[in-house]
């Protein structure tokens, strides 16, 4: 295996040849792990990074286009965008709270459930879901996506084999188009 290049190794990967991705752990790990730690300067975080590139790499379909430019960078794109995903997660972890049981009974009771709030939220649905008339299917999918199950821009591109670019657009349209039958419903009342 030491005397094949990477893109034989990673055409040998997507057959799940083990020994091939073993090369190029063994090749590639000091790198990747470098790379991960000066992101999260973290060992444990860098080493969770790290087992996830390559099994990234074992789990591709398409694997690396060398027309597309060297491994390494390919490779480094790959440990990079996987690092982003990693601290955006810790990020979002970080900043549920959790609470034992115990605690929840005793908590006081905020939420407003006065005759003013719960009309007041009743209406303000209403008025969205009215305004989804106004969007197509897509439009209406995004939104729920995005805001309700809270996807990124990124991931729904995926999902829709789409560019982020476009689904970027799409949502100003949709926002705008939300924000002006809402803005006009408001003036009515």
């Amino acid at each position: 295996m030491k005397n094949k290049t990477d893109l034989e190794l990673m055409q040998l990967v997507i057959i799940k040849h083990r020994p091939a991705l073993e090369e190029l752990y063994d090749r590639y790990v000091k790198l990747v792990y470098s790379f991960a730690m000066k992101s999260t300067k973290d060992e444990q975080q860098a080493r969770i990074i790290v087992q996830s590139v390559f099994t990234r790499l074992w789990t591709t379909r398409t694997g690396y286009d060398p027309s597309k430019g060297e491994y390494i960078n390919w490779l480094i794109t790959v440990t990079r965008n996987i690092t982003i995903d990693h601290i955006r997660k810790q990020r979002r972890d970080q900043t549920a709270v959790t609470m034992d049981p115990e605690i929840w009974e005793v908590m006081p009771d905020r939420t407003e459930n006065t005759p003013e709030h719960v009309v007041s939220q009743k209406l303000i649905r209403e008025q969205v879901k009215r305004s989804y008339q106004y969007l197509s299917k897509s439009q209406v999918e995004l939104i729920q996506c995005l805001y309700w199950e809270g996807y990124s821009l990124r991931e729904i591109a995926q999902m829709r084999n789409e560019p982020v670019g476009t689904v970027k657009s799409r949502l100003h349209q949709t926002l705008k188009i939300l924000r002006n039958h809402l803005v006009h419903e408001k003036e009515e009342t």
